[in-house]
């Protein structure tokens, strides 16, 4: 018969714990901030909500119920009141620390929720552990407003593991131009001069407008926008618009594209409605010292010299005509190579002129009447 006391007995029987030491314990009890675990040892011990989860809305009593096995940690075999502190939060994230150390090394692609938008980035959750994106590994285009990524389901890859230091970096940026560089190459196999393809206005600017094709940009000059003359793009277009064009040259990575197309080129019958010596009627589209510049039709302008704006001697064009005015004029020349076309209203004057003096004499004179 052993010599010992009962209460000697019950003491052997019970582990003996170290702090750091990984144990598993059964939930005895379940509070608003705290979990009560028996882990064979002489004390409870006690894993509080903030040891649990790093989430503070998280609520225990939905998380775990009595007689649920947990593993814990041991951060304190007595906290100074004959508890033990455990903690499960940080067990999880020795977890992840391993789990991150191998995704960076293979440069795996994962996925996460955005859990916070912060000032200079992301915090991602992935598992149980958090991952940080620098708002300059976010996207590959500088993004003042992170806010709309808040709860979005973002990939991401790492850059930097440092248990140590708690600092788990993602990047995003690097699969965003992986992605585009690899649609590029299969967008820039697939087209070819001259073909119709289909895009979204993605930018405009004075000069043109940017127009994504799935896979990279390409630039609708201003001067491509149409054959007659467009004075600003953000009449035409705006951001969103589908628009359909045609693959005008590509350089490398660049596409040029034109919405001149020869089935709408106003020149192609140009040259039998517009015969030297046939009467036109167009409006003043812009002047200069030399001359107006009459649109005929949307994109044929023609020249009306200073000197052909009249019999009588003009300074300069703006003395006599004003844009938008609508004036009838001869032509007196048409060049389809050069694709300019020459007007004259001092002709018209002239013939006008020479006809009434014809008419004129053809008048017979009236005879004097004798009183």
């Amino acid at each position: 018969m052993s010599d010992k006391s009962f209460e000697e007995m019950l003491e052997d029987s019970l582990v003996t714990i170290h702090n750091g030491e990984v144990v598993e314990g059964t939930v005895i009890g379940v509070k608003d901030n705290e979990i009560i675990l028996n882990i064979g040892y002489k004390a409870d011990g006690i894993l509080t909500k903030h040891e649990y989860s790093n989430n503070a809305d998280i609520d225990l009593t939905a998380e775990v119920k009595p007689g649920d096995k947990l593993t814990v940690k041991v951060l304190k075999v007595n906290d100074g009141e004959g508890q033990v502190l455990l903690t499960y939060k940080r067990l999880q994230q020795d977890k992840m620390n391993k789990i991150f150390e191998e995704a960076f090394e293979n440069q795996e692609v994962l996925t996460g929720k955005v859990a916070a938008v912060l000032k200079g980035g992301l915090s991602v959750a992935y598992g149980e552990g958090r991952v940080f994106i620098p708002a300059s590994l976010v996207s590959d285009m500088y993004e003042k407003d992170l806010s709309k990524y808040q709860d979005q389901e973002i990939e991401f890859v790492l850059t930097e593991v440092n248990p140590y230091k708690r600092r788990i970096i993602g990047d995003r940026k690097k699969l965003i131009v992986e992605k585009k560089k690899k649609m590029q190459e299969e967008l820039l196999a697939r087209i070819e001069v001259g073909m119709m393809v289909e895009g979204t206005v993605k930018n405009l600017t004075d000069f043109g407008a940017f127009i994504d094709l799935g896979g990279a940009d390409g630039l609708l000059h201003i001067s491509e926008m149409s054959w007659g003359r467009v004075e600003d793009p953000k009449k035409l277009f705006k951001v969103g618009d589908t628009v359909r064009v045609m693959i005008k040259d590509i350089a490398d990575t660049k596409i040029a594209l034109t919405l001149k197309l020869e089935e709408n080129n106003p020149w192609k019958n140009a040259a039998e409605k517009y015969q030297i010596g046939s009467l036109v009627t167009g409006k003043v589209a812009r002047m200069t010292d030399f001359g107006a510049f009459i649109e005929l039709e949307e994109g044929i302008d023609a020249l009306l010299h200073v000197s052909q704006i009249s019999i009588e001697h003009v300074e300069k064009p703006s003395d006599v005509l004003k844009v938008g005015q609508e004036i009838t004029a001869k032509i007196v020349d048409f060049n389809e190579d050069t694709k300019k076309i020459s007007l004259s209203i001092k002709a018209i004057e002239l013939e006008n002129r020479k006809a009434a003096s014809a008419q004129k004499a053809a008048e017979p004179e009236e005879e004097s009447v004798e009183e």
